[in-house]
């Protein structure tokens, strides 16, 4: 870098007369930061039209699955006794249930309030709170997965208390759980599971800390026969009696049933297809639909202002931000008008949605059979739901409106309207994306981004030569000062030498 001398010599403004001559310069640099400008806002185009066609595609993707056609709604005629929900293997009909028993575990609890646990330093220990003294010991023994397993336990009544207790016995994974509540004063024992298989057996109890401290209302010994056993629930389902079950949540039928009670009569439940459900994702995949085509359609038939270029910093400065807001919207619109790719993405969504299904046993075979049509050309091929028709057409065949969006093929032709869209949906991104890139890549190697990094190649060469160019100017108007300021000594000298022998000859 040169150093740069203003004009004190010439009483010239070299600052100003070198910006000037940069500018004409700089109008070529200009362009290419322009051409950058328009690439990078194509770019941010594809990317929101891309963006628009993934949340179709996942709209597209709940209707490729045949579940989704499926889901089906639960009623039940006394939710005292039980509620129900239905998965997509439960027939649609009227089932009749008698629950004869719940399903248990076995509980334990302290028969009398406990000494208390806290005292004036904190929890007390195991001596403290119950005048023990030594080591106590006993043996538990549950079940996990319907097989029985113990564990000893063992306490100093000097260092343990009761939450000692309490954690041990629930980390010991034997099928047991304990609690201690500090505002009755009484420990608890159970099972951690129900059923008949669930099991609490005191197998040992040898300073009877648990019959005597703990005060629990239990038989010890080894033997089995000393052992408590939880109840299994048991239902009569339509025309099946006494079936079993070890917890009040089973499934039967494809129907999950959770019990809450006896009945003395029998409990109606009432399965059928849920329509609305189907609906609503019907309805969502249409408003997907619609977001995306109607974008691509706008984006194809924008107004294209080319006398509107993007803005260099340097207008940016002389205009207000209203003005550059509207300048730029002119500047950037109809950047993808009537462009191929995204026309041929635009042409192939919405003839693959609007295309027949062939081989399908019902009339149902394309969107209009169920009540959807597309609008007028204007409005860019937006679809629109004929409600009533469509709930018609699920309730007179939800299976044939199934096929038409699920039915697989090798066959496109043949193959459901979820399933073909869904496949063209992600040739089409990966087409965008191949143009654009995506703002979730770390590294842009589309066409785009190649071009706008050529771009930004060009740019740092010019900006280089125009950073040479700008020297060269400041270096040439330094030897022009310099040289007036020569030129000013040698005229002074000349001054005081005349001056001098003007007096001489005085």
């Amino acid at each position: 870098m040169v150093t740069r001398i203003t004009g004190l010599a010439s009483g010239i403004d070299i600052d100003q007369w070198v910006s000037d001559l940069m500018k004409a310069e700089r109008t070529r640099v200009d362009t290419w930061y322009q051409k950058k400008q328009i690439l990078e806002w194509q770019q941010e185009d594809y990317r929101n039209i891309n963006t628009k066609l993934l949340a179709l595609r996942n709209a597209t993707f709940d209707l490729k699955l045949q579940g989704s056609f499926q889901s089906k709604t639960v009623t039940s005629s006394d939710t005292n006794v039980l509620t129900a929900s239905a998965g997509t293997s439960a027939v649609a009909g009227t089932y009749t249930v008698k629950v004869n028993s719940l399903a248990s575990g076995v509980y334990k609890s302290s028969t009398d309030a406990l000494p208390d646990e806290q005292g004036t330093s904190g929890t007390k220990t195991l001596a403290q709170q119950f005048g023990l003294s030594g080591t106590v010991t006993f043996t538990l023994e549950g079940t996990v997965n319907g097989e029985a397993v113990s564990k000893d336990f063992s306490f100093d009544t000097s260092t343990a208390n009761i939450y000692t207790v309490v954690s041990e016995i629930n980390n010991a994974n034997i099928g047991l759980k304990a609690s201690y509540d500090s505002t009755l004063n009484r420990f608890f024992l159970m099972t951690a599971s129900t059923g008949s298989s669930s099991e609490l057996h005191v197998k040992a109890d040898a300073e009877n800390f648990l019959t005597g401290s703990l005060k629990l209302n239990v038989t010890v010994g080894a033997d089995e026969a000393n052992a408590y056993h939880g109840t299994d629930a048991e239902i009569d389902f339509n025309d099946l009696t006494g079936l079993k079950f070890s917890s009040n949540q089973f499934t039967v039928a494809g129907i999950t049933f959770n019990l809450k009670s006896t009945s003395a009569s029998a409990v109606t439940v009432s399965v059928a297809n849920d329509t609305e459900a189907v609906i609503d994702k019907i309805k969502a995949w249409v408003n997907a639909y619609n977001d995306a085509v109607g974008l691509m359609f706008t984006e194809l038939n924008e107004e294209r202002y080319r006398d509107y270029q993007p803005l260099t910093d340097d207008q940016k400065k002389e205009m207000k931000d209203s003005d550059i807001e509207k300048w730029e919207a002119k500047a950037r619109s109809g950047l993808l008008k009537g462009d191929s790719l995204l026309y041929g993405v635009y042409s192939r969504v919405r003839s693959t949605t609007m295309a027949r299904v062939e081989g399908l046993s019902t009339t149902y075979n394309n969107l209009s059979a169920i009540g959807i049509t597309t609008g007028s050309y204007q409005e860019g091929g937006k679809l629109y739901i004929d409600e009533s028709k469509l709930r018609q057409a699920l309730t007179a065949d939800p299976e044939g409106v199934m096929n038409l969006f699920t039915t697989s093929s090798d066959t496109e032709s043949y193959e459901g309207l979820a399933v073909r869209l869904y496949d063209e949906l992600t040739n089409s991104m990966k087409l965008i994306t191949d143009k654009a890139g995506s703002s979730t890549s770390y590294y842009d190697n589309s066409s785009i981004g190649r071009e706008i990094g050529r771009i930004n190649t060009t740019i740092d060469q010019m900006e280089d030569r125009l950073s040479d160019m700008e020297d060269r100017y400041y270096r040439q108007f330094e030897a022009m000062e310099q040289a007036i300021q020569r030129m000013n000594q040698q005229s002074m000298w000349l001054a005081m030498q005349f001056g001098g022998y003007s007096q001489q000859q005085q």
